[in-house]
This record gives C-alpha cells, sequence and structure tokens, in this order.
C-alpha cells in the first residue's frame, strides 16, 4: 500500500518506497556481482589455461617431426673387412670404423675437396653421432650389404634439426649460432635434392633415453610407467575395495574405526613427497628391493592412491540406497551374499571412476620417484619391473634440466604425450561413470 488518508485535510497523501523493495534492489545487485565475480573467475582460470597450453604445444608440436638426411652409402669391403676375416670372426664387423663410411657419402654428395678438413668436419657434424651405430646395425644383421652401395636415411644432427624447424635465427652473426654459413648453404643443397627432409618421429616413442636430443625418447618412460600403473591397479584396488567395503557395511562404530577413518582422510591430504621418504625408508632401505625399479615406485604410488580409492569406493557404497539391502536382506541374503551381489555392482562406476582418477594422478606424480632412485639415466628397455626404469613425469623432469636447446621441444612434446595420457583417463571415468550410472 502506497498511499493513506490524511485525517486532518481529508486528502491523500504520496508515501515513500518501503524499506523492503530497497532490501530487494540491493539483494538482487549483490546477486549480479557475485555472479559477475564467478564468471570473471572462470575466464580468469580459462586465460590460463589457455596461455599454458598454447605455450606447451607451441614449444612441442615440432618434436613429433625429426630432420633426416639421406646418403647413398658404400658399405666398403676395405673399410669394414680388409682382411676378410667376417666369416670366422664376425666381431670384426662390430669393431669396423663406419664413421669412414658416412664421411665418404657425404663428401660425395656435398662434392666437397676430402683434404680440406675443416669442410670434412662441418659436413659430418651434420649427421647424428648415432648414426655410425645405425649401419653398424645394418651389417651385422645382414653382412651381404659389405661391397654394395645403399640408400640410408640417417638422423641429423640436432643443431640441424633445429635449423631445419626454423628454431635457430641464421640472420644472426656466424660466430652468435651454431649452425655456420657453410652448413646452411649444404642444408639448401641436400633440400633441393631431396635428401634432407622432415619425417614423423617414431624415436620419441621407441628410443629409450639419450645424451644427444636427435636420438632421446619416451620409449623407457613409457613402459617403466606401464610397469608402475599396473603394479598401482593389481594392488590398490583390491585392497581399497576391500578396505572401505569392511569400513562401510562391517566395522562397527566405535572409537577405533573413526580414528582409521580420520586418518584414512588425512592420509589423503599428505604430500607426495612424504610417501617418497616412506618407500625409500621401507621397501629399499629396510625391504632391500633394488633402486629404480619401477615395482618399488608402484609400491609407494600404492600408498599414496589407497586413500583416495577408499574414499571414492566408500561414496559409491554409500550412494546406493537402503532399500537395496532391506530388500536383499528381506528376501533372505545373508549380509555377504547382499553387499557382493547387490550392493558392489551397484556402486562399481563409482568405484572405478575413482580408481582411474586415482591412477591419473598417480601417473603424473614425481616427488616419490625421485626419492627412490627413478632419476637415473636409463637407456635399455626394462623387461620386468623389477629392472631400472623412469616414468614419463621423471623424464620430463630430466630434460627439463638438460642445457641442449634441443631438448626444450623434447620437454614440451613429452608433457603433450603425458597430458593426453591424462585425459584419456580422465575421459574413460567420465564414460564409465555416464554408461554404469543409475539414478535413484
Amino acid at each position: 500500500m502506497t498511499n493513506i488518508v490524511s485525517p486532518v485535510a481529508g486528502g491523500v497523501i504520496s508515501k515513500a518506497p518501503e524499506r523492503r523493495d530497497i532490501g530487494i534492489k540491493r539483494r538482487y545487485a549483490a546477486e549480479r556481482r557475485f555472479r559477475a565475480y564467478g564468471i570473471a573467475a572462470i575466464c580468469f582460470g580459462i586465460f590460463f589455461l589457455a596461455v599454458l597450453l598454447s605455450t606447451v604445444i607451441r614449444n612441442g608440436y615440432s618434436a613429433f617431426q625429426q630432420t633426416a638426411i639421406t646418403l647413398p652409402i658404400e658399405f666398403s669391403e676395405k673399410v669394414l673387412d680388409p682382411n676378410n676375416k667376417r666369416a670366422t670372426d664376425p666381431s670384426v664387423l662390430v669393431a669396423a670404423n663406419y664413421q669412414v663410411l658416412l664421411r665418404d657419402a657425404l663428401v660425395r654428395e656435398l662434392g666437397i675437396n676430402p683434404s680440406s678438413r675443416p669442410d670434412v668436419r662441418d659436413a659430418t657434424s651434420m649427421i647424428s653421432k648415432g648414426a655410425p651405430i645405425q649401419l653398424r646395425d645394418m651389417v651385422v644383421a645382414d653382412p651381404s650389404l659389405i661391397g654394395k652401395t645403399v640408400n640410408v636415411t640417417v638422423l641429423a644432427d640436432a643443431n640441424i634439426d633445429s635449423a631445419n624447424k626454423g628454431q635457430i635465427d641464421l640472420g644472426v652473426a656466424e660466430q652468435n649460432r651454431k649452425v655456420n654459413d657453410k652448413q646452411v648453404a649444404w642444408m639448401g643443397e641436400l633440400k633441393t635434392k631431396g635428401a634432407l627432409f622432415k619425417e614423423f618421429n617414431t624415436g620419441l616413442f621407441v628410443n629409450g633415453n639419450s645424451s644427444r636430443p636427435e636420438a632421446a625418447g619416451l620409449g623407457v618412460a613409457i613402459v617403466g610407467s606401464f610397469y608402475l600403473m599396473l603394479t598401482v591397479l593389481v594392488l590398490s584396488l583390491p585392497i581399497g575395495v576391500a578396505a572401505s567395503i569392511y569400513l562401510e557395511e562391517f566395522a562397527p562404530k566405535n572409537r577405533l574405526t573413526d580414528l582409521i577413518e580420520v586418518n584414512i582422510n588425512n592420509l589423503a591430504a599428505v604430500p607426495s613427497i612424504v610417501y617418497g621418504l616412506l618407500g625409500l625408508a621401507v621397501f629399499i632401505n629396510f625391504a632391500g628391493l633394488p633402486r629404480s625399479a619401477a615395482l618399488v615406485g608402484g609400491l609407494v604410488l600404492t600408498l599414496m592412491t589407497l586413500p583416495t580409492i577408499i574414499i571414492a569406493t566408500r561414496a559409491a557404497l554409500r550412494a546406493v540406497p537402503p532399500s537395496i539391502r532391506a530388500a536383499a536382506l528381506g528376501l533372505g541374503a545373508s549380509k555377504m551374499q547382499m553387499v557382493f551381489h547387490h550392493v558392489l555392482p551397484l556402486a562399481m562406476p563409482g568405484i572405478l571412476t575413482g580408481t582411474i582418477i586415482g591412477l591419473a594422478h598417480a601417473l603424473g606424480e614425481t616427488a616419490p620417484l625421485l626419492l627412490i632412485g627413478m632419476v637415473a639415466f636409463v637407456a635399455n628397455f626394462p623387461a620386468t619391473p623389477l629392472d631400472p626404469s623412469t616414468a614419463l613425469p621423471v623424464q620430463i623432469y630430466m630434460w627439463a634440466n638438460e642445457a641442449e636447446r634441443a631438448f626444450v621441444e623434447r620437454t614440451s612434446g613429452a608433457i603433450i604425450v603425458l597430458l593426453l595420457f591424462l585425459i584419456a583417463m580422465n575421459i574413460g571415468a567420465i564414460l564409465l561413470r555416464r554408461r554404469f550410472e543409475r539414478r535413484w
């Protein structure tokens, strides 16, 4: 009511808006400000996420390509086996000087004067130092190559690769860059002939670690991460589910179980490096397990993942309606049958989701693995979980500390690979939940 009748004049006097209207306007304004703050916070986070991802992708996409050079290699018998002893002593093929074959092929291809040592040295430095090993493996596997001329594709040196990808500014003074003018001219000549080109870098996924950037790969780290995740899955899933079922369905409610629940919740917030110290003290110093082994890393990550799986599993069990339990017990099922035949299958989507999220968290951990020695330089593939190995986040950490320029793109490329694994695992968790989730 906005108007009242005056008892004195008998007229109508206008009344000011009620305080209630002012309060509603203020609440609406406060709600709009809160929404604006929320939208601003989301935009702020998305902006920095976009900056992070764009920086990683911009620096790392080139790691999936590698510069290679195709040369006609003459497998001269005078160089490889001048005394013709390979039939009785195959080791002569291993000890042969394959660098000479590469040098002679480059001299012929580029028309260099063989007596000009600086030119020969600059030319041979354009090829990866791992190329002689590649030729050695070819000859050892097929000695019939001796005496033939075969086109062989070898990796270019890391500096040549960077220059070919435009990562080195060739416009600066020659003394300020690692690729001189002669090498730039030879690169152009080889490109014109089609001998120098970029190809998909399969070595990034199949090679082990190397001090040469062009030959370094994530193969060992991928296998090591697989062993880590396999160990975590085999141990943490059954132990975590069993502990959750006991605490949620069978354990009496007393001070002891309350203490256990509080400690499980607290362990989920313990810094991961503490688990690394625990693994170093228990699994390596006390149990005597080998350092740098994927098994030890898996045990440490299992301890770290268990609280997450237990909490997620208990939440999934708690989400099953009590009517399911009552119906099963009312039909004569035992408590064990009720849990394993009715409650557990209905809670399985939440359990699987929590497990996958826990595994994704473990896959990205670095600190506990550093403390148990998985930061070691490992070039050979681990055959078993007890062999020395490394993991993807540790490999990223190691490459990030390298001084070579080419390791920058390798580091970003490895981050992209790790992010793809994590995204795939999280998408899998979402799909499993949507596929099996039931609404109550």
